[in-house]
C-alpha cells in the first residue's frame, strides 16, 4: 500500500508540475511552437486571458471566409507572431465539426496557423457583465435594419473592454506592428473609425462608449452604434483638431491616430487598390490598411496576375491566402 501511495503521489506531482509548465509556457508565448492541433483544446477565455489578442469578428452566418477574409488574419499572424490572432464566427456553433480537413479551404488555411484561433461568436455570452446585455435581451434582430454591422460594433466593444488587445475589421491588411496600447484610428481631422483600434482590459473608454451605445441607440442609422459613436465618445473628452502631416494627436492618454495609419486610401478612393499602378505607393506611415470592403460589396475581387495593388498586398503580406485561394482556385477552374 505504502509502495502503491508513493507512486500516485508521483503521478500527483507530475501533472501538477506539467500544469504549470504549459501555463508559463502559454504566458511567455511558447505555446506557439507547439503542434497547431493542440491550441483546439483552449477555450476562447484562455486564448482571451493570454492577452494582447487581435481580433477579428464575422457577424454573418457563413462558414468560409473570403480570401480578404483569410489575408487579413493571416497578415496579422505573420506580423504579430507572438501573440493569438483571434477570429469569432457567429456561424459557427460548439457542435459544428471544422477542423484542419474541413471542406472549406479558408477555414483549413486558417486553422492551420500556429497563432491563430477560431471560435464561435455567441452574442449573449459576449454581452454578459456589460451595459449592452439589457440592450441585447430587448433588440429584435429581425426588425433591425444593419443588425449585422450593430452586432458588430456591439461585440467588439465587449469582447475588447473585458480582455483588451486590439480589435481589427476583416478587410484590414496588417503590414507593421502597432506600438500603441491605447488607440483609436482616425479616419480623417476629426473623425474617428471604429474599424480598428486598441485598448487595455476594462479602459473607462470603452465603458463609456458601451453606456453611450445603449443610450443613443439607433439602429436605423449606419454608423450611429460605430464610427460616429467613438467620433462623439473622444469630442467629449478631448479638443479635436486638424492633423498637420503624418502626426498622431494624444489626449487623455488616449492615441489618435493619423490616417495615414490606417487610411491612406481614404474611402473615396478605395477602388484605387485595384487598379493599376504605375508605381505602388510604400505606405511607410501605416500599420495596417483598411480596404473599405463595404464600399466595394465584393464586386472587386483579386485576380492572379492582374498585377492590381490589391494583389501585390495579397502577394507580400498574405502570401498563402494568395496562393491557396487565388492562384489554386483559378488554376482548378481553369482545368
Amino acid at each position: 500500500k505504502t509502495r502503491m501511495l508513493k507512486k500516485i503521489q508521483i503521478c500527483l506531482c507530475f501533472f501538477f508540475v506539467s500544469g504549470i509548465l504549459y501555463e508559463i509556457a502559454l504566458l511567455s508565448g511558447c505555446f506557439f511552437s507547439y503542434v497547431p492541433m493542440s491550441k483546439h483544446f483552449l477555450t476562447p477565455e484562455q486564448v482571451l486571458n493570454l492577452g494582447k489578442s487581435i481580433i477579428f469578428l464575422e457577424t454573418t452566418e457563413r462558414l468560409e471566409p473570403p480570401p480578404l477574409v483569410s489575408c487579413s488574419v493571416e497578415s496579422a499572424a505573420r506580423i504579430y507572431p507572438d501573440r493569438p490572432i483571434i477570429l469569432f464566427m457567429k456561424g459557427l456553433t460548439n457542435d459544428t465539426a471544422l477542423d484542419l480537413n474541413s471542406s472549406y479551404a479558408a477555414f483549413s488555411l486558417l486553422s492551420s496557423m500556429k497563432n491563430v484561433f477560431i471560435f464561435p461568436l455567441q452574442l449573449e455570452t459576449v454581452f454578459q457583465e456589460t451595459p449592452l446585455l439589457q440592450w441585447y435581451n430587448q433588440v429584435v434582430p429581425e426588425e433591425e435594419k444593419n443588425w449585422v454591422h450593430v452586432s458588430s460594433d456591439a461585440s467588439r466593444l465587449a469582447v475588447i473592454w473585458k480582455y483588451g488587445g486590439i480589435y481589427m475589421d476583416t478587410d484590414v491588411i496588417s503590414i507593421r506592428p502597432i506600438p500603441e496600447e491605447s488607440f483609436l484610428a482616425a479616419q480623417k481631422s476629426r473623425f474617428s473609425s471604429n474599424g480598428i483600434f486598441g485598448f487595455p482590459a476594462h479602459h473607462k473608454f470603452i465603458w463609456d462608449c458601451m453606456e453611450n451605445f445603449v443610450l443613443k441607440y439607433n439602429g436605423n442609422i449606419w454608423g450611429n452604434q460605430g464610427p460616429f459613436l467613438m467620433t462623439r465618445m473622444l469630442k467629449a473628452i478631448c479638443n479635436l483638431t486638424d492633423f498637420k502631416g503624418t502626426e498622431d494627436h494624444s489626449c487623455q492618454n488616449i492615441s489618435f491616430l493619423n490616417p495615414q495609419r490606417f487610411y491612406p486610401i481614404p474611402y473615396p478612393a478605395w477602388g484605387r487598390y485595384y487598379d493599376v499602378w504605375d508605381k505602388s505607393p510604400n505606405f511607410n506611415h501605416s500599420y495596417a490598411l483598411h480596404l473599405w470592403n463595404f464600399m466595394n460589396h465584393n464586386r472587386k475581387v483579386v485576380v492572379a496576375g492582374s498585377n492590381t495593388l490589391a494583389e501585390k498586398l495579397y502577394k507580400t503580406y498574405c502570401p498563402t491566402t494568395y496562393e491557396d485561394l487565388i492562384q489554386n482556385a483559378e488554376q482548378r477552374d481553369f482545368t
